[in-house]
């Protein structure tokens, strides 16, 4: 038996590189992707869950591997029916996911990262220390587990993937796009990458790589205003991103991939909730076709930043339209168990 300091994470192994275990074990070669469906299509959690391998293959694979999922150590539920889990790592950190039904979809939103380094001041896991970035199997088994939950209480499959939760998807790179690659793949969950949207606070230099990757996935970009001053003293990465920068990036996603862009856009009180501000980002919206979702503000305790009145939504609203921009005003689902956009802080 090898002992478990040199068990190895076998997720972390290709089809290829099972190929290699079992002929090297002297056993065949098909072996590999019998295990690699169990892995990535049925989502096995434990190696006796693999029922058509023999007793001695099992115990093989437990001898050198370890399977690390997550488990949700806690679930919530609001009363508009969101699920907001506490998701429990194999070194014991924890992430938050969330599961948001509605008439026509149900959407996961799952984290990429333990923490957050870029303090966005209105943000709570901005104030949470960035401790990790998850492995792709993290990222996978978070989507996997709203998928169950998903058939569980709404008796319907998932619909939708957002990176909307802890973390900057695009400073996880590698892990987020192996992760929608099983998540996408036949071999995995075949999920549509139309379905998935990964969301970034506008790291320039990603958002170009990301065209010149030439995935398939939708792009949101978290804007909340288009004033170089005020974006700044909000999301101080805009010091190293400006705008200009972060336009001249889109327009590179835009000629290379053709698909639309959404910018993410909270309105506050006081911030950004005049008509400067809206004038503004109707002309930001003028460097790549783009949809805006006015998104409802979900207040972290301290009061520094306040929803904006419905008037001052309205008159974005009115304006972008007028103008043949889409814009949706977006009511935020969980508030109530700090699972809508900006709450997640692991108070659990």
């Amino acid at each position: 038996m090898v002992s478990t300091a040199t068990q190895r994470d076998i997720r972390k192994l290709s089809l290829e590189d099972l190929k290699t275990f079992f002929v090297e074990q002297g056993d065949k070669p098909f072996r590999a992707q019998q295990v690699y469906e169990w892995l990535w299509k049925k989502s096995a959690k434990d190696f006796d869950q693999m029922t058509n391998l023999s007793l001695p293959t099992r115990e093989l694979l437990k001898a050198h591997f370890v399977i690390n999922h997550i488990r949700v150590d806690q679930m919530q539920r609001s009363v508009d029916g969101t699920i907001k889990n506490a998701v429990k790592l194999h070194d014991g950190l924890i992430v938050e996911s969330v599961l948001i039904p509605k008439e026509k979809r149900i959407t996961a939103c799952v984290s990429s990262q333990v923490g957050c380094s870029l303090d966005c001041k209105f943000c709570a896991t901005a104030r949470l220390k960035r401790m990790r970035n998850l492995n792709a199997d993290e990222i996978y088994d978070q989507v996997v587990a709203i998928q169950q939950q998903s058939e569980l209480f709404f008796g319907r499959p998932l619909t939708n993937i957002v990176f909307m939760g802890m973390g900057e998807p695009l400073l996880n790179y590698a892990n987020v796009i192996e992760a929608i690659d099983k998540i996408t793949s036949p071999k995995g969950l075949n999920m549509a990458p139309k379905r998935i949207t990964v969301s970034t606070v506008g790291i320039a230099k990603m958002i170009k790589k990301m065209a010149d990757d030439e995935v398939k996935f939708n792009l949101a970009v978290s804007l909340h205003d288009a004033i170089n001053e005020t974006r700044s003293a909000i999301m101080p990465i805009n010091e190293s991103n400006s705008l200009e920068e972060l336009a001249e990036a889109l327009k590179y996603w835009y000629a290379k991939r053709k698909r639309k862009v959404t910018y993410e856009y909270v309105v506050w009180k006081g911030i950004n909730d005049t008509r400067t501000h809206a004038e503004a980002l109707l002309k930001y919206c003028q460097h790549v076709p783009c949809k805006v979702n006015l998104i409802e503000y979900n207040p972290i305790d301290d009061g520094a930043f306040q929803q904006a009145s419905d008037e001052a939504l309205r008159m974005y609203q009115e304006l972008l339209e007028g103008h043949g921009i889409t814009t949706r005003i977006r009511k935020s689902r969980g508030k109530d168990i700090d699972a809508a956009c900006g709450q997640l802080a692991n108070k659990s």
